[in-house]
């Protein structure tokens, strides 16, 4: 019986070696990772938005993204701001909507480390120079725990709002470490 019990000892070594070595809290995992809540919050800001636009826009036309600023400082971004902007077009797209991709023109106001800023006043000259029906605009504000997200869909010739979306994002470390300015 205690060659057995050796037997067994032996087996059983590496899993619970296994089991005692962890992985440090502050190095990401699949689990940390793929339970995070930044991309299905902003998966589920398009997915708001393509229901909210269901029936208001044409086939044909395609929809520009604008980066996403700091509401404060309206020409100002971050990487958040960048990849809110990124994720949300992304998602519109799988949803059937044709979105220009504005990294690709040269005709576009663009700043460095920014991305594609819209300003007001140049809405109206980008959508008519590249046919867009509709612009998808947005802001963000920081808390001291919280980041504040608004999305909304704009009607360039009009200005009227054809969708909108508001949501919040926990400043845990992802968020927090992509609101650092670069």
């Amino acid at each position: 019986m205690t060659k057995k019990l050796a037997s067994l000892s032996v087996l059983a070594l590496p899993l619970l070696l296994a089991a005692c070595s962890t992985t440090p809290k502050d190095e990401p995992n699949y689990s940390t990772i793929s339970s995070n809540q930044f991309i299905a919050s902003n998966y589920k800001a398009a997915d708001t938005l393509l229901q909210q636009l269901s029936g208001k826009l044409t086939a044909d036309k395609p929809l520009i993204m604008a980066t996403v600023v700091n509401i404060d400082a309206l020409e100002q971004t971050t990487t958040l701001g960048r990849l809110v902007s990124e994720e949300i077009s992304t998602r519109l797209s799988q949803g059937g909507l044709n979105m220009l991709e504005m990294k690709l023109r040269n005709s576009v106001y663009m700043k460095r480390n920014q991305g594609e800023l819209m300003l007001t006043r140049e809405i109206g000259d980008v959508a008519q120079t590249h046919h867009a029906q509709a612009i998808v605009v947005g802001s963000y504000a920081e808390t001291s725990d919280m980041v504040f997200i608004n999305i909304k869909v704009i009607q360039p010739n009009t200005n009227f709002v054809l969708a909108g979306h508001d949501y919040v994002l926990a400043k845990e470390g992802i968020v927090r470490s992509m609101l650092l300015r670069n």
